[in-house]
């Protein structure tokens, strides 16, 4: 029976680890898998309830961190060596940047026969200055060269990979979305909204409109709080969530008490704004949500967006990474570039009138969402690819 090694980044909130971890559980009954994971920033949500929730047991290598120390990447490196030596696997399988650094490496100087690699996104631009940039550029193309495939989750991605930054050649490169478990955000819709609603305050012809993921500078929520200002002047029937948490708080909250936007904190107000921090019950969340928005400067495939989909919201989105490939509703979604925050809010507001006029029936073609992104294409498009 083939051994496989799966090794991610760190155990946050996001669709790293739910791919890792379905893959982990799911992959099949001819492959043992042992799951191996770094530690996770203080200011992120833990992932570890997702995998608990599996019955997996990974590795914890606190010393593989999100952010580069040679220090303590050089530890990581170590443990990385002395498990694939203990555990013999036939398949290294990393996800994301960190672990797709360290992973690999110790796999090729272990000579583990195959060597995989999913980028889930990447920091080819928006994230580093242009030097920095380069030398990650650089370090990917090397590593690209000792690995045996490398996953885009997008298609878009796969082009940005082969052709603008030329970080591998086109054969070796293969496209498989990601997959979660999406039934819970088709089912009880009606019960979770009400709670969502009545927790929170939200009239009944108010439009509630929410963004979901990390607050890091990459995600740009200082653009949300624009358009929050600008909306609030538009219509009072608006109402925002800000849905996460992270090293940018502060300076988010700061942002929008220049802006004179009352907010509140993890509590339920009549404020405009709410930050309301992780909610571990996003399929309660997005029921209860109308219109979901996304303005990072740059993306993988949003999970957040997948998400929203399976629960029939309506989305307005920048145009990154692979938000043009999970589209399934021109109608419902609208993507503008960077910045645009004029074509922002008027899709927001042409979405809240049309949510009124149809009594906010939605029409996302859910179905096909849940079908696409589910953890059993995935586990099957894997499967197919170990045996290739």
């Amino acid at each position: 029976m083939p051994k496989v090694l799966r090794i991610i980044n760190r155990l946050n909130l996001g669709g790293p680890t739910y791919n890792a971890a379905y893959l982990s559980k799911y992959l099949g009954k001819d492959y043992e898998t042992l799951l191996v994971a770094g530690e996770k920033d203080e200011s992120e949500a833990s992932s570890l309830h997702i995998v608990n929730s599996l019955n997996l047991s990974p590795i914890i290598i606190p010393e593989m961190r999100r952010a580069l120390n040679p220090y303590y990447d050089a530890i990581a490196l170590i443990k990385l060596i002395q498990i694939i030596l203990k555990y013999k696997p036939d398949i290294v399988h990393t996800h994301a940047a960190k672990a797709g650094t360290l992973g690999r490496l110790a796999a090729w100087i272990c000579r583990v026969p195959k060597i995989y690699h999913t980028f889930h996104g990447h920091v080819f631009h928006s994230y580093f200055s242009k030097t920095k940039t380069v030398f990650y550029i650089w370090i990917e193309r090397f590593l690209a060269r000792i690995s045996t495939k490398i996953i885009a989750i997008s298609k878009l991605q796969m082009k940005e990979l082969i052709e603008d930054f030329k970080i591998f050649p086109k054969n070796k490169g293969v496209i498989v979305p990601l997959g979660f478990d999406l039934n819970r955000f088709t089912e009880d819709i009606e019960n979770k909204r009400a709670d969502f609603r009545e927790k929170y305050h939200i009239g009944k012809d108010e439009i509630a409109i929410g963004i979901v993921g990390r607050l890091v500078p990459i995600k740009n929520h200082a653009f949300f709080i624009d358009l929050v200002d600008a909306l609030i002047e538009e219509n009072n029937l608006f109402k925002f969530f800000i849905i996460g948490d992270g090293e940018c708080l502060e300076e988010i909250q700061h942002y929008a008490t220049k802006k004179n936007i009352p907010y509140s904190y993890k509590t339920a107000s009549k404020n405009p704004l709410c930050f309301t921090s992780w909610i571990s019950k996003m399929d309660w969340a997005y029921a209860g949500l109308d219109i979901i928005c996304l303005t990072s400067d740059n993306e993988g495939t949003p999970v957040s967006l997948i998400e929203a989909q399976a629960a029939g919201k309506s989305i307005v989105s920048t145009d990154v990474g692979g938000v043009r490939d999970i589209n399934f509703s021109p109608l419902n979604f609208k993507i503008h570039p960077k910045g645009n925050i004029v074509e922002f809010q008027k899709s927001i507001i042409d979405l809240a009138n049309y949510l009124n006029s149809v009594n906010k029936k939605q029409n996302t073609d859910v179905q096909d969402v849940v079908k696409l992104f589910s953890y059993q294409r995935l586990c099957s498009d894997i499967r197919d690819l170990y045996a290739s």
